[in-house]
């Protein structure tokens, strides 16, 4: 990866002034929520914030932590009352995974959500990303955190490209070679980066008159070439099978004891292969049960 123009620790200042003055006030960073949650909220926070708007979040997360304010609360829970918590926050086998994740914190960790990064990467749903932001935004330990937002930054800011490619373990060292030493200042960077890519150096409508590092952009510097984008597209949710499944669970969320008849859900869409296709995938990801000619969520 090429260097930008000036030494990169350089940046990481500039972008910890602009990052004081310009954060978003989000539940998950005030000083109140993890005295209160701690890391478990952490967690939480960032599984709900996989592909889903902040805006959509924020209620959904405070109910959460209300409810299961602890993995062992959430561990005594059924899959069901996980499922129909999650409500319409989209892709809901994270509230599966999160369910698990709850659990295997009970019974391997004594409760307590992990430190070390291999540990929480041995966690149901955890990644790269996750496994990073837990350890340093609820620990302040020292590791790059690398989501879409910090990977579109670091392509136009480094390399001079309009969009970033797929998720690669080289993001992970060219973030890493951004980070400041001290603890403490790698976290706010981490943050700012991420800042940085969601409020001002977007996708489609970049504010490059307010960014305050479009000095040192590489990107910037060589006029903003479209350089393409080779990630791959997701399908349209309007008539999607996404949509038919959704619109299952919603059936299913609103009835009594969340359980239906099956041939009324069949009857209930139209169309009928996609029906099928969302009712099997629903099955076959555990969020569903079929028994005895019923439809229900899992128990």
């Amino acid at each position: 990866m090429a260097a930008i123009s000036t030494p990169p620790l350089t940046v990481a200042p500039v972008l910890a002034h602009w990052y004081r003055d310009n954060a978003r006030d989000l539940p998950w960073r005030r000083p109140q929520f993890h005295e209160q949650f701690g890391a478990w909220g952490t967690l939480v926070s960032e599984f709900m914030l996989q592909q889903t708007p902040v805006s959509r979040v924020i209620p959904h997360l405070e109910a959460w932590l209300e409810r299961w304010p602890t993995p062992a609360r959430m561990a005594q829970a059924t899959p069901a009352e996980v499922v129909q918590q999650w409500s319409n926050l989209g892709y809901p086998r994270r509230a599966l995974w999160l369910h698990r994740a709850a659990i295997e914190i009970t019974e391997r960790h004594d409760g307590v959500v992990p430190r070390d990064v291999d540990a929480l990467l041995a966690l149901s749903g955890i990644g790269d990303y996750t496994a990073r932001a837990v350890a340093v935004f609820a620990y302040g330990d020292h590791h790059p955190v690398v989501d879409t937002n910090t990977r579109r930054v670091m392509a136009r800011a480094l390399e001079g490209k309009s969009q970033p490619g797929a998720a690669a373990r080289r993001d992970l060292t060219a973030m890493s070679e951004l980070l400041p030493t001290d603890r403490e200042h790698s976290a706010i960077f981490n943050a700012a980066m991420m800042e940085l890519g969601a409020t001002v150096c977007t996708s489609r409508t970049p504010k490059c008159a307010q960014c305050p590092i479009l000095a040192q952009c590489a990107w910037a510097a060589s006029g903003y070439p479209d350089t393409g984008d080779d990630r791959p597209r997701q399908a349209r949710y309007e008539g999607s099978d996404r949509q038919a499944r959704g619109a299952v669970l919603k059936s299913l969320r609103a009835a009594h004891d969340n359980t239906l008849l099956l041939d009324s859900v069949i009857h209930d869409w139209g169309e009928p292969a996609q029906r099928d296709r969302a009712i099997d995938s629903l099955i076959a990801d555990g969020l569903v049960e079929a028994v005895d000619g019923m439809l229900r969520l899992p128990r």
